[in-house]
């Protein structure tokens, strides 16, 4: 650990967090990219008062960002990323991030080795305390402490290795997962800390009271839990054990009950029993929690107390043992057992009536290996109900007292394969663990809610919003009256629409929020009666309103209150401009604070105080950060200055083009001109799309190099940037897709912007596999670079997502690529939408993308397409990048990428020379390895 003063206590000026990175430049370059910064994952502390965010270059070392936001000082943090403040903001701390060029010239081996550290910094006195090899670090509730917890030595390891190797003694052989490590604790105003070695693990109270640990050393049979009294930071041991090995712990948020596994530490870990405990800290008795046979508790089990500290909630499992052993080869007559023989076999079964595939099952297994099934020790009576089993498996849990959701997707794993995702869901009563059926097959994308004062359930099903009054077991359709629609109008797949999701409640469950397309509606649950808060102005203008800024807590739902003012955020689907709006419960209409052509994103806001975070961008406006007032976000301080990284460059800006389609459909999309563009002068033009692309009209673009076209680096080369809506139709996604492609393309060579000989297309994914239909069908592209395309839907259709080891059958029957029926039912549409059939037609030169370990379409797609192209004479040229997945994630194989496909359309659409690579390939070669 070391202290460094900051060598100035900097006050808020545009240059710091904008250095001059960039020399002044004619034009962009993939450097000026990859040093370009963005902001990442801001962070506002409790009380309103100070502001975190890690900036971070697209290649390079990222810095945090530390603004006080009630005083005028502000500090940069080498290094830091991801940030954590204290409650009351003095205090923010920063993973010490392992320095790039540490990384890279680190051998496989040595990488391994490298581990991240902590930074704290003290915003009062600018100083800046860095620890080394930290696991992890976690303030308490009031910000009075901060506990970090250390990586193991390595050096001790090394040492007490040699030591051992040079005993005779037998020494005990502990499991990694035993083995605890040092936890300082930091009295952040008297900066002194205590430390304790061999800590397997720790949890402070939500009172900001107690720190709790378990302490673990096996070879010297020691098992300790200690508390620390946070007011005078003294530690007494209260409860020891001699070959009990503690596992998970919990304090009760009233400092009163401490919650703790502990199992025979003389059994492995992977098969070691544990029981529960309740130690009553203001009387030192130890209460044990009721035991079963037919459920128990394993190395898994997490522990956590209800706010009100009456329900330790936890997870169970019906057995421990432990991990099977395959027999191995010892004597000379194992050498015939046949056991012994095929107990080395490699082989997976796959059998029809499997709930998952194979492959699916593999990639779930270590999340089922951990899985437990959710109790609840209710502490007075010490009563033990079991929630979840092996039907109904998973339940969530926030702060209800007498309910909570459950559900089981088990019923339809098989026919996850080719329908897609579906559960039911049930009531479970707390207390007794009764299980009320609430609904059967219902889309997982639609998940029902449980009201906050639990007298309801609300849920959306087949395009109505329905009621569930828990008590009077009674459900009331809310919307069926309502003359609009509450499944998604936009919804263009070969399945139900979902719904747009639900508001906040309000108090004591009187009513709640719901949303149609563009408009929010309040509903009193008695009454059931239903108006527009928004006062219909959302459809009338074509704003989608939603709720936004209220403070989040994943464990405690938003409650709003009678006639409580409501901040809303407003998305112009005209205009595709932002704006922020306010409504006020019970009545009906809407107050504009702010709305223009920009995009707003809300980013953050305290939990005791009023202010948020939100970012303001446009193509050409970097999002910065802005801080205001929940109830005036129109009077905001721009709290960063990254624009100014723009000040070397000339930017263009985006414009919304409209134009219609062969079928009469009304189109959307945005066209980026290039930099010092001149009217009526035509220019060549790249098409980049997916499916709905005008939303980004003012969105930033994305300063980095990866699979996607660099919008900023296009436009500065002299390239027009156009970015079309596609609207499917069910079964012909492909016929549709051109459609919208081509009629847009030539929306822009009609108002005189696109050269008709210089327009090229990129897509990746879904938009690769458009790319590639799209040339089969017309030769309006004069270059295409299509990444991870599907080419043959006939041969994906039953092949696997490795990610995820699902099967793609539900992608083309109820998903993205929309064919709506089996591939033995109707083969022909398959064919009719695989462009490896028609690649005779082709007459664009096309350039494949594919890394040969994609995790989401099976790289073979792309040798499939190219072997076809190659068989028909046609122009390809083929990028394999290897051991990459669906995205590429290596930084030298994106920066090739991104040049090669500058290289390639600058060839094809302006008429450069071509690169060698692309006129005689190259020939494979290997090179000698690093040592």
């Amino acid at each position: 650990m070391k202290s460094l003063p900051v060598k100035s206590l900097l006050l808020f000026s545009t240059s710091l967090l904008s250095a001059n990175l960039f020399a002044a430049t004619n034009s962009i370059t993939p450097d000026d990219i990859m040093r370009f910064e963005s902001l990442n994952k801001p962070v506002i502390s409790d009380n309103g008062k100070t502001l975190a965010v890690e900036v971070e270059p697209d290649r390079g070392d990222s810095h945090g960002f530390v603004k006080s936001l009630i005083a005028n000082k502000q500090f940069n943090v080498a290094g830091g990323t991801k940030p954590k403040i204290s409650h009351d903001g003095r205090f923010v701390a920063f993973i010490d991030a392992v320095p790039l060029l540490d990384l890279e010239k680190a051998s496989k081996k040595a990488k391994k080795k490298l581990k991240s550290g902590l930074i704290l910094l003290d915003t009062n006195t600018g100083l800046e305390t860095r620890y080394e090899r930290v696991k992890s670090f976690e303030f308490n509730e009031t910000g009075s402490h901060l506990a970090i917890w250390f990586e193991a030595d390595e050096k001790k390891k090394d040492e007490k290795s040699a030591d051992e190797a040079k005993s005779s003694k037998s020494v005990v052989k502990v499991d990694d997962f035993d083995k605890g490590t040092l936890v300082e604790l930091v009295d952040l105003k008297s900066k002194k800390s205590i430390k304790f070695n061999d800590v397997t693990g720790f949890n402070f109270d939500k009172s900001g009271l107690h720190l709790a640990l378990a302490i673990n050393n096996i070879e010297a049979n020691k098992h300790e839990l200690r508390l620390v009294k946070l007011a005078n930071n003294t530690a007494k041991i209260v409860k020891s054990f001699k070959q009990q090995q503690l596992g998970s712990l919990a304090l009760s948020h009233d400092g009163k009950y401490l919650g703790f596994t502990s199992g025979n530490a003389n059994e492995l870990p992977y098969g070691r029993e544990y029981q529960l405990s309740l130690l009553n800290l203001e009387t030192n008795k130890l209460i044990a929690a009721p035991t079963s046979q037919d459920w128990t508790l394993n190395r898994y089990a997490e522990l956590r107390f209800s706010d009100d500290s009456q329900r330790l909630f936890f997870g169970r499992v019906p057995q421990v043992s432990q991990q099977i052993e395959l027999a191995k080869v010892e004597s000379e007559s194992d050498l015939f057992d046949q056991g012994v023989i095929t107990a080395g076999r490699e082989l997976r079964i796959w059998h029809g009536d499997d709930p998952r595939i194979k492959p699916h099952e593999v990639k779930q297994y270590k999340k089922e290996q951990k899985r437990t099934y959710l109790a609840v020790l209710h502490v007075d009576g010490n009563n033990l109900v079991q929630l979840a089993d092996l039907q109904v498996p998973d339940v969530e849990v926030q702060q209800q007292k007498r309910y909570v959701l459950a559900s089981s997707d088990l019923p339809y794993r098989k026919m996850i394969t080719w329908a897609g995702f579906y559960r039911d869901y049930y009531l479970v009563d707390l207390n007794t663990g009764r299980k009320i059926p609430l609904l059967t097959q219902q889309s997982s994308a639609d998940d029902p809610v449980l009201s906050p004062a639990e007298k309801y359930v609300v849920y959306y099903l087949q395009g109505n919003v329905f009621l569930y009054e828990i008590g009077q077991d009674r459900r009331t359709n809310l919307t069926k009256s309502l003359a609009v629609p509450f499944a998604n109008e936009d919804h263009d797949y070969p399945s139900n629409a979902p719904g747009y999701g639900f508001g906040p409640w309000i108090a004591d469950d009187t009513g709640l929020l719901i949303y149609d397309k563009f408009d929010i509606w309040q509903v009193d649950t008695t009454s059931h009666d239903a108006f527009m808060l928004t006062a219909g102005k959302g459809r009338e203008e074509g704003i989608q309103y939603r709720v936004t800024g209220l403070v989040e807590d994943k464990d405690k739902p938003s409650v709003l209150s009678s006639g409580q003012k409501l901040l809303v955020q407003g998305y112009n689907d005209k205009t595709k401009g932002d704006g922020f709006y306010q409504v006020q419960l019970g009545v009906a209409g809407v107050s504009s604070f702010m709305d223009g052509d920009y995009k707003l994103k809300m980013l953050a806001r305290s939990k005791d105080a009023n202010t948020i975070i939100y970012s303001k961008e446009r193509y050409d406006q970097f999002p910065d950060l802005y801080s205001a007032d929940y109830a005036s976000p129109q009077d905001a301080t721009r709290q960063t200055d990254l624009d100014k990284q723009r000040d070397s460059f000339n930017w263009t800006h985006s414009e919304l083009v409209h134009w219609t389609n062969g079928d009469g459909k009304q189109l959307d999309g945005v066209l980026i001109k290039p930099t010092n563009y001149v009217e009526g002068q035509r220019y060549p033009v790249l098409v980049y799309f997916y499916r709905f692309m005008s939303d980004r009209l003012h969105a930033f673009p994305q300063m980095k190099i990866n699979h996607r076209p660099n919008f900023a680096w296009f436009a500065d080369n002299g390239y027009a940037i156009f970015l079309p809506d596609i609207r499917f139709e069910v079964g012909y996604p492909g016929d549709s897709s051109v459609q919208a492609l081509t009629s847009g393309v030539q929306h822009l060579i009609d108002i005189g912007v696109a050269d008709p000989d210089a327009v090229g297309i990129q897509g990746h994914s879904w938009g690769g596999y458009q790319t590639a239909f799209a040339v089969t069908k017309t030769n309006i592209f004069k270059a295409a670079v299509t990444g991870a395309p599907v080419s043959n839907m006939t041969s994906a259709y039953s092949g696997i997502r490795h990610g995820s080891g699902l099967a793609r059958q539900f992608q083309y029957e109820t998903g993205q690529s929309r064919i709506g029926e089996s591939l033995f039912k109707s083969p022909q549409k398959y064919i009719e939408n695989s462009p490896v059939f028609y690649v005779e037609r082709m007459k664009t030169p096309m350039m494949i993308m594919f890394g040969d370990k994609d995790d989401a379409v099976p790289w073979e797609q792309g040798v499939e397409l190219y072997l076809a192209m190659r068989r028909a004479g046609k122009d390809v040229v083929f990028l394999q990048y290897q051991d990459e997945p669906h995205h590429l994630k290596k930084y030298p194989n994106k920066l090739d990428y991104s040049i090669r496909m500058m290289e390639y359309f600058d060839h094809y659409l302006k008429g450069k020379p071509a690169p060698k690579w692309l006129t005689q390939g190259e020939a494979y070669t290997e090179y000698k390895k690093a040592e």
